[in-house]
Protein backbone atom coordinates (compact mmCIF):
# COMPACT_ATOMS: atom_id res chain seq x y z
CA UNK A 1 0.00 0.00 0.00
CA UNK A 2 1.25 3.46 -1.17
CA UNK A 3 1.59 6.50 1.08
CA UNK A 4 -1.20 8.04 -0.19
CA UNK A 5 -3.66 5.12 0.02
CA UNK A 6 -1.85 4.64 3.62
CA UNK A 7 -2.84 8.39 4.43
CA UNK A 8 -6.29 7.81 3.18
CA UNK A 9 -6.89 4.83 4.76
CA UNK A 10 -6.18 6.51 8.42
CA UNK A 11 -8.51 9.73 7.57
CA UNK A 12 -11.65 7.22 6.65
CA UNK A 13 -11.06 5.14 10.16
CA UNK A 14 -10.39 8.45 12.23
CA UNK A 15 -13.81 9.91 10.65
CA UNK A 16 -15.52 7.09 11.44
CA UNK A 17 -14.00 6.86 15.33
CA UNK A 18 -16.33 9.23 16.83
CA UNK A 19 -20.00 7.23 15.06
CA UNK A 20 -17.87 4.18 16.79
CA UNK A 21 -17.67 5.34 19.54
CA UNK A 22 -20.89 7.56 20.33
CA UNK A 23 -22.53 4.24 19.46
CA UNK A 24 -24.55 1.66 22.47
CA UNK A 25 -25.69 -1.18 23.03
CA UNK A 26 -27.43 -2.71 25.95
CA UNK A 27 -27.17 -6.69 26.81
CA UNK A 28 -30.41 -7.64 26.05
CA UNK A 29 -30.00 -5.82 22.23
CA UNK A 30 -26.71 -7.93 21.56
CA UNK A 31 -28.75 -11.21 22.97
CA UNK A 32 -31.19 -10.20 20.43
CA UNK A 33 -28.97 -9.22 17.40
CA UNK A 34 -26.84 -12.69 17.92
CA UNK A 35 -30.08 -14.97 17.73
CA UNK A 36 -31.07 -13.11 14.62
CA UNK A 37 -27.91 -13.81 13.30
CA UNK A 38 -28.08 -17.47 14.67
CA UNK A 39 -31.30 -18.49 12.79
CA UNK A 40 -29.79 -16.59 9.45
CA UNK A 41 -26.79 -18.05 8.91
CA UNK A 42 -27.64 -19.42 5.59
CA UNK A 43 -28.57 -16.70 4.36
CA UNK A 44 -25.96 -14.81 5.53
CA UNK A 45 -22.97 -17.28 3.82
CA UNK A 46 -25.00 -17.00 0.60
CA UNK A 47 -24.84 -13.19 1.01
CA UNK A 48 -21.36 -13.43 1.20
CA UNK A 49 -20.55 -15.84 -1.69
CA UNK A 50 -22.66 -14.01 -4.18
CA UNK A 51 -20.54 -11.32 -3.47
CA UNK A 52 -17.27 -12.09 -2.11
CA UNK A 53 -16.53 -15.71 -3.78
CA UNK A 54 -18.49 -15.03 -7.12
CA UNK A 55 -19.35 -11.78 -8.47
CA UNK A 56 -15.73 -10.71 -7.23
CA UNK A 57 -13.03 -11.41 -9.64
CA UNK A 58 -10.55 -11.27 -7.88
CA UNK A 59 -11.58 -13.94 -5.63
CA UNK A 60 -9.33 -16.78 -5.17
CA UNK A 61 -11.75 -19.48 -4.63
CA UNK A 62 -13.53 -18.67 -8.06
CA UNK A 63 -10.93 -21.35 -9.76
CA UNK A 64 -11.56 -23.77 -7.19
CA UNK A 65 -15.32 -23.49 -6.97
CA UNK A 66 -15.08 -23.76 -11.03
CA UNK A 67 -12.85 -27.37 -10.83
CA UNK A 68 -15.31 -28.51 -8.30
CA UNK A 69 -17.98 -27.36 -10.60
CA UNK A 70 -19.99 -25.35 -8.49
CA UNK A 71 -21.81 -22.10 -9.88
CA UNK A 72 -23.72 -20.10 -7.02
CA UNK A 73 -27.04 -22.06 -8.05
CA UNK A 74 -25.35 -25.02 -7.17
CA UNK A 75 -23.65 -23.41 -4.27
CA UNK A 76 -26.87 -22.20 -3.23
CA UNK A 77 -29.15 -25.64 -3.33
CA UNK A 78 -26.02 -27.07 -1.61
CA UNK A 79 -26.28 -24.95 1.49
CA UNK A 80 -30.05 -25.15 1.52
CA UNK A 81 -29.96 -28.83 1.37
CA UNK A 82 -26.59 -29.40 3.69
CA UNK A 83 -26.94 -26.76 5.99
CA UNK A 84 -23.66 -24.55 6.43
CA UNK A 85 -21.58 -27.24 8.30
CA UNK A 86 -22.86 -29.84 5.57
CA UNK A 87 -21.93 -27.54 2.55
CA UNK A 88 -18.75 -27.06 3.78
CA UNK A 89 -17.91 -30.48 4.26
CA UNK A 90 -18.50 -31.03 0.89
CA UNK A 91 -17.27 -28.62 -0.19
CA UNK A 92 -13.85 -29.59 1.54
CA UNK A 93 -14.31 -32.82 0.31
CA UNK A 94 -14.95 -31.47 -3.58
CA UNK A 95 -11.30 -29.15 -3.16
CA UNK A 96 -12.71 -26.35 -2.11
CA UNK A 97 -10.12 -25.31 0.45
CA UNK A 98 -7.15 -23.19 1.36
CA UNK A 99 -4.49 -25.24 3.90
CA UNK A 100 -2.25 -22.99 6.01
CA UNK A 101 0.23 -23.14 4.14
CA UNK A 102 -1.23 -21.89 0.80
CA UNK A 103 -3.24 -19.37 2.39
CA UNK A 104 -0.19 -17.43 4.03
CA UNK A 105 1.67 -18.26 -0.02
CA UNK A 106 4.47 -20.59 1.13
CA UNK A 107 3.15 -23.28 -1.07
CA UNK A 108 1.98 -23.36 -4.17
CA UNK A 109 -2.05 -24.58 -4.19
CA UNK A 110 -2.65 -27.56 -6.47
CA UNK A 111 -5.64 -29.48 -7.80
CA UNK A 112 -6.53 -31.72 -10.02
CA UNK A 113 -2.72 -31.84 -11.24
CA UNK A 114 -3.13 -28.01 -11.91
CA UNK A 115 -1.19 -25.63 -10.32
CA UNK A 116 -3.43 -22.21 -9.64
CA UNK A 117 -1.67 -18.81 -9.44
CA UNK A 118 -2.81 -17.33 -6.17
CA UNK A 119 -1.90 -13.64 -4.58
CA UNK A 120 -1.90 -13.81 -0.84
CA UNK A 121 -3.65 -9.80 -0.84
CA UNK A 122 -6.78 -11.75 -2.64
CA UNK A 123 -7.82 -13.02 0.29
CA UNK A 124 -8.03 -9.01 1.59
CA UNK A 125 -12.22 -8.51 2.39
CA UNK A 126 -12.72 -5.55 -0.63
CA UNK A 127 -16.26 -4.49 1.17
CA UNK A 128 -14.49 -2.91 4.16
CA UNK A 129 -14.87 1.09 4.66
CA UNK A 130 -13.54 2.38 7.88
CA UNK A 131 -10.28 0.15 9.06
CA UNK A 132 -6.63 0.13 9.84
CA UNK A 133 -3.71 -2.51 9.19
CA UNK A 134 -1.98 -4.09 11.39
CA UNK A 135 0.30 -7.44 11.00
CA UNK A 136 -0.29 -10.77 11.72
CA UNK A 137 2.10 -13.48 13.02
CA UNK A 138 5.74 -13.25 12.23
CA UNK A 139 6.71 -15.06 8.69
CA UNK A 140 9.77 -15.13 6.67
CA UNK A 141 9.99 -11.23 5.88
CA UNK A 142 6.77 -9.71 7.04
CA UNK A 143 3.76 -10.68 8.48
CA UNK A 144 0.62 -10.56 7.01
CA UNK A 145 -1.51 -7.33 6.53
CA UNK A 146 -4.36 -7.66 8.10
CA UNK A 147 -7.17 -4.78 8.31
CA UNK A 148 -9.29 -4.05 11.51
CA UNK A 149 -12.64 -2.75 10.42
CA UNK A 150 -14.95 -0.33 12.50
CA UNK A 151 -17.72 -2.56 11.80
CA UNK A 152 -16.34 -5.55 12.56
CA UNK A 153 -14.76 -4.66 16.25
CA UNK A 154 -18.63 -3.36 16.67
CA UNK A 155 -19.98 -6.87 16.12
CA UNK A 156 -16.92 -8.03 18.18
CA UNK A 157 -17.74 -5.75 21.11
CA UNK A 158 -21.13 -7.72 21.26
CA UNK A 159 -19.90 -10.72 21.55
CA UNK A 160 -17.20 -9.63 24.54
CA UNK A 161 -20.15 -7.97 25.99
CA UNK A 162 -22.32 -10.93 26.17
CA UNK A 163 -18.77 -12.97 27.42
CA UNK A 164 -18.05 -10.40 29.90
CA UNK A 165 -21.78 -10.81 31.11
CA UNK A 166 -21.82 -14.87 30.91
CA UNK A 167 -19.03 -15.18 33.56
CA UNK A 168 -20.24 -12.30 35.57
CA UNK A 169 -17.55 -9.85 35.12
CA UNK A 170 -19.02 -6.96 33.05
CA UNK A 171 -18.76 -3.52 34.95
CA UNK A 172 -15.76 -4.67 37.27
CA UNK A 173 -12.88 -2.78 36.74
CA UNK A 174 -10.58 -3.51 33.87
CA UNK A 175 -7.07 -3.37 32.54
CA UNK A 176 -5.44 -4.83 30.12
CA UNK A 177 -1.74 -5.83 29.28
CA UNK A 178 -1.32 -5.96 26.09
CA UNK A 179 0.72 -4.26 23.55
CA UNK A 180 -0.26 -0.98 21.41
CA UNK A 181 0.33 -1.34 17.34
CA UNK A 182 1.15 -3.42 15.70
CA UNK A 183 -0.05 -5.22 18.85
CA UNK A 184 -3.43 -6.14 19.92
CA UNK A 185 -4.11 -3.92 23.02
CA UNK A 186 -5.74 -1.03 20.48
CA UNK A 187 -8.50 -3.86 19.71
CA UNK A 188 -9.28 -4.72 22.88
CA UNK A 189 -9.58 -0.88 24.23
CA UNK A 190 -11.93 0.13 21.21
CA UNK A 191 -14.10 -2.84 21.76
CA UNK A 192 -14.28 -1.67 25.21
CA UNK A 193 -15.16 2.18 24.70
CA UNK A 194 -18.03 0.78 22.08
CA UNK A 195 -19.60 -0.97 24.94
CA UNK A 196 -19.33 1.71 27.19
CA UNK A 197 -17.27 -0.31 29.32
CA UNK A 198 -14.03 1.72 29.07
CA UNK A 199 -10.51 0.12 30.57
CA UNK A 200 -9.63 1.87 33.46
CA UNK A 201 -6.42 1.14 32.77
CA UNK A 202 -4.11 -0.09 29.53
CA UNK A 203 -0.41 -1.39 30.34
CA UNK A 204 2.08 -2.17 28.00
CA UNK A 205 4.42 -5.13 28.59
CA UNK A 206 7.11 -3.49 25.72
CA UNK A 207 9.10 -0.86 27.34
CA UNK A 208 11.05 1.91 26.10
CA UNK A 209 13.79 0.19 24.13
CA UNK A 210 13.05 -3.02 23.83
CA UNK A 211 11.19 -2.21 20.52
CA UNK A 212 10.80 0.69 17.79
CA UNK A 213 7.31 -0.36 15.85
CA UNK A 214 7.60 0.89 12.53
CA UNK A 215 6.14 4.71 12.63
CA UNK A 216 2.88 4.52 11.20
CA UNK A 217 1.82 2.33 14.15
CA UNK A 218 2.77 4.45 16.52
CA UNK A 219 1.25 7.74 14.96
CA UNK A 220 -1.40 5.63 14.11
CA UNK A 221 -2.05 3.99 18.11
CA UNK A 222 -1.02 7.98 19.79
CA UNK A 223 -3.98 9.61 17.29
CA UNK A 224 -6.76 6.99 17.49
CA UNK A 225 -6.37 7.28 21.49
CA UNK A 226 -5.62 10.98 21.33
CA UNK A 227 -8.97 11.74 19.29
CA UNK A 228 -11.16 8.90 21.68
CA UNK A 229 -10.09 10.97 24.51
CA UNK A 230 -11.20 14.06 22.63
CA UNK A 231 -14.17 12.56 22.21
CA UNK A 232 -14.84 10.99 25.90
CA UNK A 233 -14.30 7.85 24.76
CA UNK A 234 -11.82 7.29 27.56
CA UNK A 235 -9.08 5.05 25.91
CA UNK A 236 -6.29 5.35 28.54
CA UNK A 237 -2.51 6.03 27.40
CA UNK A 238 -0.73 2.52 27.25
CA UNK A 239 1.58 2.35 30.45
CA UNK A 240 5.07 0.78 30.13
CA UNK A 241 5.26 -2.27 32.58
CA UNK A 242 7.61 -4.75 31.45
CA UNK A 243 7.39 -8.50 32.05
CA UNK A 244 9.57 -8.36 35.13
CA UNK A 245 7.57 -5.99 36.89
CA UNK A 246 4.36 -7.88 37.16
CA UNK A 247 4.14 -7.33 41.09
CA UNK A 248 2.46 -3.58 39.73
CA UNK A 249 -0.16 -5.08 37.91
CA UNK A 250 -1.11 -7.51 40.82
CA UNK A 251 -0.91 -4.17 43.35
CA UNK A 252 -3.71 -2.41 40.58
CA UNK A 253 -5.92 -5.78 40.85
CA UNK A 254 -5.57 -6.23 45.08
CA UNK A 255 -6.74 -2.45 44.89
CA UNK A 256 -9.33 -2.93 42.50
CA UNK A 257 -10.43 -5.81 45.04
CA UNK A 258 -10.37 -3.96 48.02
CA UNK A 259 -12.54 -1.07 46.28
CA UNK A 260 -14.96 -2.93 44.28
CA UNK A 261 -14.95 -6.80 44.99
CA UNK A 262 -13.83 -7.66 41.25
CA UNK A 263 -11.38 -7.05 38.97
CA UNK A 264 -10.82 -8.52 35.28
CA UNK A 265 -7.36 -8.09 33.76
CA UNK A 266 -7.02 -9.08 29.64
CA UNK A 267 -3.77 -10.32 29.22
CA UNK A 268 -1.93 -13.53 27.66
CA UNK A 269 -1.69 -16.38 29.65
CA UNK A 270 2.00 -16.10 30.70
CA UNK A 271 1.44 -12.79 31.72
CA UNK A 272 -1.32 -13.90 33.84
CA UNK A 273 1.03 -16.49 35.25
CA UNK A 274 3.67 -14.01 36.21
CA UNK A 275 0.63 -11.67 37.94
CA UNK A 276 -0.35 -14.42 39.73
CA UNK A 277 3.28 -15.68 41.06
CA UNK A 278 4.28 -11.66 41.77
CA UNK A 279 0.75 -11.55 44.22
CA UNK A 280 2.19 -14.71 46.02
CA UNK A 281 5.31 -13.12 46.50
CA UNK A 282 4.24 -10.51 47.95
CA UNK A 283 1.49 -11.64 50.09
CA UNK A 284 -1.50 -10.71 47.98
CA UNK A 285 -4.63 -12.57 48.05
CA UNK A 286 -6.58 -12.02 44.23
CA UNK A 287 -10.04 -14.03 45.21
CA UNK A 288 -12.46 -12.30 43.70
CA UNK A 289 -10.09 -11.82 40.24
CA UNK A 290 -10.84 -13.01 36.53
CA UNK A 291 -8.25 -13.32 34.17
CA UNK A 292 -9.11 -12.95 30.49
CA UNK A 293 -6.35 -15.12 28.87
CA UNK A 294 -5.71 -15.78 25.26
CA UNK A 295 -3.09 -15.77 22.96
CA UNK A 296 -1.39 -19.15 23.89
CA UNK A 297 -2.03 -22.38 24.52
CA UNK A 298 -3.64 -22.37 27.99
CA UNK A 299 -1.81 -25.45 30.09
CA UNK A 300 -2.46 -26.54 33.52
CA UNK A 301 0.62 -25.45 35.07
CA UNK A 302 -0.18 -22.28 33.74
CA UNK A 303 -4.11 -22.47 35.08
CA UNK A 304 -2.42 -23.70 38.13
CA UNK A 305 -0.24 -20.53 38.68
CA UNK A 306 -3.07 -18.34 37.98
CA UNK A 307 -5.69 -19.75 40.34
CA UNK A 308 -2.70 -19.97 43.40
CA UNK A 309 -3.40 -16.24 43.95
CA UNK A 310 -7.05 -16.99 44.23
CA UNK A 311 -7.75 -15.83 40.86
CA UNK A 312 -10.19 -17.74 38.39
CA UNK A 313 -9.77 -16.99 34.75
CA UNK A 314 -11.76 -17.92 30.91
CA UNK A 315 -10.19 -17.99 27.72
CA UNK A 316 -10.67 -16.22 24.80
CA UNK A 317 -9.82 -17.38 21.30
CA UNK A 318 -9.25 -15.42 17.72
CA UNK A 319 -6.67 -14.87 14.83
CA UNK A 320 -5.67 -11.75 13.25
CA UNK A 321 -7.07 -12.61 10.12
CA UNK A 322 -10.43 -13.96 11.55
CA UNK A 323 -11.37 -11.81 14.65
CA UNK A 324 -12.31 -13.34 18.20
CA UNK A 325 -13.89 -16.70 16.74
CA UNK A 326 -14.34 -18.23 20.15
CA UNK A 327 -15.80 -17.00 24.00
CA UNK A 328 -14.66 -18.89 26.97
CA UNK A 329 -17.47 -21.50 28.42
CA UNK A 330 -18.67 -20.02 31.68
CA UNK A 331 -19.51 -24.16 32.11
CA UNK A 332 -16.25 -25.59 30.99
CA UNK A 333 -14.76 -29.52 30.20
CA UNK A 334 -11.59 -28.39 30.33
CA UNK A 335 -9.40 -25.18 30.48
CA UNK A 336 -9.80 -23.90 27.09
CA UNK A 337 -13.10 -24.63 26.48
CA UNK A 338 -14.69 -22.31 24.20
CA UNK A 339 -17.91 -21.40 22.22
CA UNK A 340 -17.68 -20.75 18.47
CA UNK A 341 -19.45 -17.75 17.78
CA UNK A 342 -21.33 -18.84 15.10
CA UNK A 343 -23.20 -16.06 13.84
CA UNK A 344 -19.98 -14.24 12.58
CA UNK A 345 -18.06 -18.14 11.73
CA UNK A 346 -18.61 -21.31 10.93
CA UNK A 347 -15.57 -24.25 11.99
CA UNK A 348 -15.26 -27.79 10.30
CA UNK A 349 -12.61 -30.27 11.80
CA UNK A 350 -10.53 -31.89 9.09
CA UNK A 351 -7.60 -34.34 9.39
CA UNK A 352 -3.82 -33.00 8.03
CA UNK A 353 -0.51 -34.31 8.16
CA UNK A 354 1.76 -31.92 9.86
CA UNK A 355 5.03 -31.30 7.78
CA UNK A 356 7.14 -30.03 10.75
CA UNK A 357 6.10 -33.12 12.95
CA UNK A 358 4.95 -36.16 10.71
CA UNK A 359 1.77 -36.10 12.83
CA UNK A 360 -1.70 -35.84 11.56
CA UNK A 361 -4.12 -33.81 13.66
CA UNK A 362 -7.60 -32.42 13.29
CA UNK A 363 -7.01 -28.93 12.30
CA UNK A 364 -9.63 -26.25 11.89
CA UNK A 365 -11.14 -24.64 9.16
CA UNK A 366 -12.50 -21.13 9.07
CA UNK A 367 -15.37 -19.80 7.00
CA UNK A 368 -16.42 -16.54 7.50
CA UNK A 369 -20.48 -15.67 7.59
CA UNK A 370 -19.46 -11.87 9.46
CA UNK A 371 -19.72 -9.30 5.94
CA UNK A 372 -16.70 -7.29 8.01
CA UNK A 373 -14.33 -9.93 8.69
CA UNK A 374 -11.08 -8.80 7.50
CA UNK A 375 -10.00 -11.56 4.83
CA UNK A 376 -13.05 -13.54 3.35
CA UNK A 377 -12.27 -16.63 4.28
CA UNK A 378 -14.01 -20.14 2.58
CA UNK A 379 -12.74 -23.32 4.45
CA UNK A 380 -9.42 -21.88 5.11
CA UNK A 381 -7.28 -23.94 7.33
CA UNK A 382 -5.57 -22.11 10.03
CA UNK A 383 -2.10 -24.00 12.21
CA UNK A 384 -4.61 -24.55 14.67
CA UNK A 385 -5.97 -28.31 15.94
CA UNK A 386 -8.11 -29.47 18.80
CA UNK A 387 -11.22 -31.19 19.72
CA UNK A 388 -14.75 -30.10 17.99
CA UNK A 389 -17.96 -30.73 19.22
CA UNK A 390 -21.90 -30.23 19.80
CA UNK A 391 -23.05 -30.14 23.68
CA UNK A 392 -25.77 -27.86 25.30
CA UNK A 393 -23.49 -27.10 28.34
CA UNK A 394 -26.14 -25.05 30.60
CA UNK A 395 -24.00 -21.83 30.30
CA UNK A 396 -25.94 -17.99 28.88
CA UNK A 397 -23.61 -18.84 26.02
CA UNK A 398 -24.62 -21.97 25.29
CA UNK A 399 -28.50 -21.17 25.96
CA UNK A 400 -27.98 -18.23 23.65
CA UNK A 401 -28.00 -20.90 20.49
CA UNK A 402 -24.08 -21.31 20.87
CA UNK A 403 -23.51 -25.47 21.03
CA UNK A 404 -20.38 -25.67 19.13
CA UNK A 405 -17.43 -26.13 20.95
CA UNK A 406 -13.04 -26.16 20.57
CA UNK A 407 -11.25 -27.85 23.41
CA UNK A 408 -7.52 -28.27 24.07
CA UNK A 409 -6.82 -26.08 21.16
CA UNK A 410 -3.04 -26.04 19.72
CA UNK A 411 -1.09 -24.77 17.19
CA UNK A 412 1.15 -27.57 14.65
CA UNK A 413 3.42 -24.62 13.23
CA UNK A 414 3.53 -21.60 15.67
CA UNK A 415 5.99 -21.17 18.43
CA UNK A 416 4.31 -19.42 21.34
CA UNK A 417 5.25 -17.55 24.53
CA UNK A 418 4.34 -14.54 26.36
CA UNK A 419 1.16 -13.98 24.17
CA UNK A 420 3.44 -13.71 20.96
CA UNK A 421 3.77 -16.52 18.02
CA UNK A 422 6.07 -17.49 15.11
CA UNK A 423 5.32 -19.32 12.90
CA UNK A 424 7.70 -21.96 12.38
CA UNK A 425 9.13 -21.41 8.89
CA UNK A 426 11.43 -18.84 10.16
CA UNK A 427 12.95 -20.45 12.89
CA UNK A 428 13.90 -23.28 10.30
CA UNK A 429 15.58 -21.18 7.94
CA UNK A 430 17.95 -19.96 11.61
CA UNK A 431 18.14 -23.22 12.61
CA UNK A 432 19.27 -24.63 9.06
CA UNK A 433 21.04 -21.45 7.58
CA UNK A 434 22.01 -19.12 10.12
CA UNK A 435 23.90 -20.99 12.93
CA UNK A 436 25.15 -23.80 11.09
CA UNK A 437 27.32 -20.81 9.28
CA UNK A 438 27.93 -19.16 12.05
CA UNK A 439 28.99 -21.83 14.59
CA UNK A 440 29.62 -24.98 12.65
CA UNK A 441 27.47 -27.97 12.15
CA UNK A 442 25.02 -28.96 9.68
CA UNK A 443 21.18 -28.48 10.21
CA UNK A 444 21.19 -31.94 11.59
CA UNK A 445 22.84 -30.82 14.68
CA UNK A 446 20.36 -27.96 15.71
CA UNK A 447 16.85 -28.49 17.04
CA UNK A 448 14.12 -26.36 18.79
CA UNK A 449 11.90 -27.55 21.14
CA UNK A 450 8.82 -26.07 23.26
CA UNK A 451 8.80 -26.49 26.15
CA UNK A 452 6.90 -25.58 29.51
CA UNK A 453 8.56 -25.65 33.19
CA UNK A 454 7.27 -26.99 36.36
CA UNK A 455 6.23 -23.32 37.20
CA UNK A 456 4.22 -22.36 33.79
CA UNK A 457 6.32 -20.50 31.58
CA UNK A 458 7.21 -21.36 27.98
CA UNK A 459 10.44 -22.21 27.01
CA UNK A 460 12.50 -22.24 23.64
CA UNK A 461 15.16 -24.98 24.25
CA UNK A 462 17.89 -24.97 21.74
CA UNK A 463 19.16 -28.52 21.39
CA UNK A 464 22.44 -28.27 20.11
CA UNK A 465 25.03 -31.56 19.38
CA UNK A 466 27.99 -31.45 21.31
CA UNK A 467 30.05 -32.00 18.00
CA UNK A 468 29.58 -28.42 17.39
CA UNK A 469 32.64 -26.69 19.33
CA UNK A 470 31.04 -23.62 21.19
CA UNK A 471 33.15 -21.13 22.96
CA UNK A 472 30.16 -19.51 23.96
CA UNK A 473 26.59 -20.49 24.52
CA UNK A 474 24.99 -17.03 24.94
CA UNK A 475 26.44 -16.00 21.88
CA UNK A 476 23.84 -18.51 19.52
CA UNK A 477 20.83 -17.28 21.16
CA UNK A 478 21.96 -13.37 20.80
CA UNK A 479 22.50 -14.91 17.37
CA UNK A 480 18.51 -15.98 17.36
CA UNK A 481 17.12 -12.85 18.42
CA UNK A 482 19.36 -10.91 15.77
CA UNK A 483 17.82 -12.66 13.15
CA UNK A 484 14.30 -12.53 14.45
CA UNK A 485 14.84 -8.53 14.57
CA UNK A 486 15.85 -8.52 10.72
CA UNK A 487 12.71 -10.64 9.85
CA UNK A 488 10.13 -8.32 9.81
CA UNK A 489 7.65 -6.30 11.92
CA UNK A 490 5.94 -9.23 13.70
CA UNK A 491 8.82 -11.71 14.28
CA UNK A 492 10.80 -8.86 15.91
CA UNK A 493 7.83 -8.04 18.10
CA UNK A 494 8.40 -11.75 19.12
CA UNK A 495 12.23 -11.48 19.68
CA UNK A 496 11.52 -8.33 21.82
CA UNK A 497 8.93 -10.30 24.37
CA UNK A 498 10.99 -13.47 24.12
CA UNK A 499 14.14 -11.49 24.61
CA UNK A 500 12.70 -9.89 27.90
CA UNK A 501 11.65 -12.51 29.27
CA UNK A 502 14.69 -15.00 28.94
CA UNK A 503 12.36 -17.36 26.68
CA UNK A 504 15.48 -19.17 24.68
CA UNK A 505 17.86 -21.48 26.41
CA UNK A 506 20.22 -24.14 25.70
CA UNK A 507 20.85 -27.45 26.13
CA UNK A 508 24.42 -29.46 24.55
CA UNK A 509 22.27 -32.59 23.41
CA UNK A 510 21.77 -34.45 20.20
CA UNK A 511 18.96 -33.53 18.46
CA UNK A 512 16.02 -36.60 18.56
CA UNK A 513 14.47 -38.15 15.72
CA UNK A 514 11.03 -40.17 16.00
CA UNK A 515 10.57 -43.79 16.08
CA UNK A 516 10.53 -43.49 12.07
CA UNK A 517 13.98 -42.37 12.25
CA UNK A 518 12.64 -38.43 11.42
CA UNK A 519 14.70 -35.46 12.49
CA UNK A 520 12.45 -32.12 13.21
CA UNK A 521 13.97 -29.29 13.13
CA UNK A 522 10.92 -27.79 15.48
CA UNK A 523 8.87 -29.52 17.91
CA UNK A 524 6.11 -27.57 19.28
CA UNK A 525 3.24 -27.59 21.08
CA UNK A 526 1.88 -30.51 22.03
CA UNK A 527 3.80 -32.40 19.24
CA UNK A 528 6.81 -32.55 21.88
CA UNK A 529 5.17 -35.30 23.71
CA UNK A 530 5.37 -37.30 20.46
CA UNK A 531 9.17 -37.06 20.13
CA UNK A 532 9.01 -41.18 20.49
CA UNK A 533 5.89 -41.28 18.16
Amino acid sequence: MGLLSELAMYRRFLLGLPRFLRASVSVAEARDRLRRRLESREERLLRIAERGFFAYEKSPYRPLLRLAGCEFGDFRALVLNEGVDGALGKLRESGVYFTFEEFKGREPVVRDGRELPLDPETFDNPHLSAYYNRSSGGTTGVGTRVSTDLDHLALEAEHRMLLLDAHGVLGAPYAIWRPPLPGSGLNAALRAAHIGRPLDRWFTPLIPGSLKPPLRFSLANDATVALARLLGGSIPWPEPVGLSEAARIACWVAEALEEKGRALLNTPASCGLRVGLAAREAGLDLSGATFMIAGEPITPAKVKGIRASGATHFPDYGMAEAGRLGAGCAQPRGNSDVHVLMDAYAVIAYPRQVPVSGGTVTSFHITSLAPSTPKLLLNVEFDDFGLVERRDCGCPLGALGLTQHLLDIRSFRKLTGEGVTLVGSDMVRILEEVLPARFGGSALDYQLVEEETAEGFTRLTLRISPRVQLADEPAVVAAVLESLARSGVAADVARSFWEGAGTFQVRREDPRVTARGKQLPLIVGVTDRREAG
